[in-house]
């Protein structure tokens, strides 16, 4: 539904991979989706972990309706890192994160990230 307010439609660009759109999902983590969007675009290079892309952010958020266990395709949070990961497999978070939103399509293309791989996310 392209005037609903609660799912703001997002794209991760992968350098060399290609783009990943994905949708926040207000009601998630209504405060961490609000300062992402803020936040938008954002930069910075790709960390790996397990089935797990992530990279850092210059937000500082606390736990909001944690969770410890996600479902592949899952885009959260991680406060103890101040990072955004996407979940692209059976892994599970270090960590508790807030659950933000999820990938739409082309989730396979996190599994070709490599560590240092630039990606951007912004609305689209």
């Amino acid at each position: 539904m392209s005037g609903d307010v609660s799912r703001i439609k997002i794209e991760f660009a992968l350098e060399g991979l290609g783009n990943v759109p994905g949708e926040l999902v207000r009601f998630l983590s209504p405060r961490t989706a609000e300062a992402l969007l803020r936040a938008m675009p954002m930069h910075g290079r790709a960390a790996t972990w397990k089935e797990e892309v992530y990279f850092e952010t210059s937000l500082k958020m606390g736990l909001e309706k944690p969770k410890s266990t996600v479902e592949s395709g899952t885009i959260a949070y991680w406060p103890m890192g101040s990072a955004l990961c996407i979940f692209f497999g059976k892994t599970q978070p270090y960590s508790p994160v807030n659950v933000v939103g999820h990938i739409t399509s082309n989730l396979e293309l996190f599994s070709q990230v490599k560590p240092g791989t630039r990606i951007s996310v912004s609305t689209s």
